[in-house]
């Protein structure tokens, strides 16, 4: 699973600029142009890193970024400010507010790619690296590869996702609806039933013979990368 990125700016050509660059890269992008539209969509769904302009409609981006750090599910949300303003001051106010880092503009497309890989190996490792491990479980991403014991194990592209998603956060109880979110994406218009089909046959995938169950069905919540199952030697 690709990191998830939130573009807050207010110039169109700009944001069609960035959209066309990330998703180049393999970023899922989402937008907003007004501070206060970005402040709802940053309360029902957390990105991995948000890009924020220091002047937006609604509600500043300063402003944006003092709430942001004041909650605790985005206390810690990696924060690149995009501003026109480039005096030291300003550089500094930015910081000093709770951006992680600083781009004036105009800036090389290049550079910000750069920095935000930078930042997201440092805040979330799990989004950059090539290879994820849970248990006995090996999931490469270049390779499109899963292993279990040494064993490869054949899964289609959305089992595939599925598991990436479940190996980034292990422990972590998502709901159907949450899994639809963040593994088919919000664009896409299914029954939440499809969640259980696909859950059922990564599961027959995964586990032959005595092999421990590594997903973790929570009733009437969701469903689980067991984190017992993660832990275990």
């Amino acid at each position: 699973m690709t990191a998830r990125i939130l573009i807050i700016e207010d110039e169109e050509p700009l944001t069609l600029l960035l959209r066309y660059n990330l998703e180049a890269e393999g970023y899922a992008v989402d937008s907003a142009v007004r501070g206060d539209e970005a402040d709802l969509k940053l309360k029902e769904n957390a990105p991995d890193l948000a890009l924020i302009d220091w002047m937006l409609p609604g509600l500043s981006g300063i402003e944006l970024i003092r709430r942001l750090r004041a909650r605790p599910e985005t206390q810690a949300l990696p924060i690149i400010m995009l501003t026109a303003r480039g005096e030291e001051t300003e550089r500094v106010r930015g910081l000093a507010t709770g951006a992680d880092d600083y781009i004036v503009k105009p800036f090389s497309v290049p550079e910000l790619l750069a920095r935000i890989r930078a930042l997201l190996r440092r805040t979330k490792p799990e989004r950059v690296a090539g290879v994820l491990e849970a248990g006995d479980i090996e999931l490469d991403r270049e390779k499109k590869r899963v292993a279990r014991a040494g064993r490869d194990v054949s899964l289609g592209p959305t089992e595939f996702r599925l598991l990436e998603f479940l190996m980034e956060n292990p422990g972590r109880v998502f709901s159907r609806e949450q899994l639809l979110d963040r593994v088919w994406g919000r664009d896409v218009y299914i029954d939440e039933r499809t969640v259980d089909v696909h859950v059922g046959r990564l599961r027959k995938a995964l586990n032959r013979g005595r092999a421990v169950d590594p997903i973790r069905t929570v009733r009437g919540a969701g469903y689980a990368l067991n984190d017992r199952f993660v832990k275990s030697p």
